[in-house]
C-alpha cells in the first residue's frame, strides 16, 4: 500500500483542441497506452457522497485498487496492487478485498460488502513532462460515449494553477468546469436512465 496527495487541474476539450495539443507536442498514437478503470459505490452512492471514489485501474498488466478521498492540499490516493484473481473476485462479486482501504472505508462507515461494479472507462493517455509539471492527454470511452481532456499534476497547487491557465490562454481554450471522469461517468449513466 501506498499513499499520495495529487495536486491536479483539468480542463475538457473539443476533438480539435486535442489534436492541437498533441501535434505541438509532437505526439504520436504509440506515445498513448491504454488503461481501464473499474468504478466501484453502493447502492446509495455512500462514496460519492463522501466525495471519495473506488476504482480498480488496470494498466500494463497490472491490477491497482485506488481510493481517493478529499484531503487539504488536493486528493489522498490510497493504492493496493490486486492479483488478477482479487480483481476478478471484485469485479464478478463486489465487496473489497481485505487490506488498508478496506479499513479505511470501515472507519468512514462504509459496509464493503456492499460495494459493487458500477460500470468500466477506457482511457488513452499519453503524458508530456514539464519542468514542474506533468502534462496528460486523456482520450476516454465510456457508455458509448467518448471525450478529450487535459490535466496538468504538480506538487505546488499555486505555481500549477498559473502555468494551468498560461497554458489555455497559449491555446485560446476557455477554462471549462471539469468533473473528474468517475463524475462524468455517473451524468453520462443518468442521463442513459
Amino acid at each position: 500500500m501506498n499513499q499520495e496527495i495529487e495536486i491536479e487541474f483539468k480542463n475538457l476539450l473539443t476533438k480539435k483542441e486535442f489534436q492541437d495539443f498533441l501535434t505541438y507536442y509532437k505526439l504520436k498514437e504509440k506515445d498513448f497506452i491504454s488503461q481501464t478503470n473499474y468504478y466501484f459505490d453502493t447502492e446509495n452512492f455512500a462514496l460519492k457522497d463522501k466525495q471519495s471514489a473506488l476504482r480498480i485501474r488496470y494498466k500494463n498488466g497490472v491490477y491497482i485498487l485506488t481510493l481517493k478521498e478529499p484531503h487539504t492540499k488536493g486528493i489522498l490516493e490510497t493504492h493496493e496492487e490486486l492479483s488478477e484473481e482479487e480483481t476478478n473476485q471484485m469485479l464478478t462479486n463486489g465487496g473489497c478485498i481485505n487490506g488498508m482501504i478496506t479499513e479505511r472505508l470501515s472507519e468512514m462507515m462504509i459496509d464493503t460488502s456492499t460495494l459493487h461494479l458500477l460500470g468500466s472507462l477506457t482511457t488513452n493517455r499519453a503524458e508530456v513532462k514539464q519542468e514542474n509539471a506533468l502534462l496528460v492527454f486523456d482520450h476516454s470511452f465510456y457508455l458509448e460515449h467518448e471525450d478529450f481532456e487535459l490535466e496538468m499534476e504538480v506538487s505546488n497547487r499555486n505555481q500549477g494553477e498559473i502555468y494551468f491557465k498560461q497554458l489555455l490562454e497559449k491555446f485560446k481554450i476557455p477554462t471549462r468546469e471539469t468533473p473528474n471522469k468517475m463524475e462524468r461517468f455517473f451524468k453520462r449513466n443518468k442521463a442513459l436512465q
